[in-house]
């Protein structure tokens, strides 16, 4: 029942979101589920000059997560963009209830998350390169 329905985020997941979308409060913020399944809860908001890598080190490598990241980035002109990505990640590792959950829950949570511009879903560090997602948003 719950696995096919997905979970809802709450409120103050999404209040985080427009947080960062409109604010620019924050580079990343990443979800996950509430411990009793039933929700999906904002477990960190970094600082506005965080890093890529302070991301991936707080991605654990057996438990599903969602990530918002206000990605920067240069096209050959050399202006700058910004494109505010949704990555699931789903590391292999990771129990089958998790993996199920994740995968039921995301389009209903994207779909509150308005502006998002590249979804990327992913297995490991390697899936999610800073240097290959500049590469694709500057094709």
């Amino acid at each position: 029942h719950l696995l096919m329905s997905g979970v809802v985020p709450t409120d103050a997941a999404i209040k985080e979101f427009n947080s960062l979308k409109l604010g620019k409060k924050s580079r990343y913020i990443i979800y996950n589920f509430s411990s009793d399944w039933t929700k999906i809860e904002c477990i960190h908001t970094s600082a506005r000059d965080a890093v890529w890598g302070s991301m991936i080190e707080l991605l654990p490598a057996d438990e599903c997560r969602y990530i918002v990241y206000d990605f920067e980035y240069k096209l050959d002109d050399g202006s700058s963009r910004s494109k505010l990505l949704f990555i699931l990640w789903a590391p292999d590792t990771a129990k089958i209830k998790s993996k199920l959950l994740v995968a039921a829950s995301k389009e209903a949570f994207k779909k509150k998350l308005v502006g998002i511009g590249l979804e990327i879903q992913a297995c490991d560090a390697s899936e999610i390169d800073e240097a290959e997602i500049s590469k694709q948003l500057t094709k």
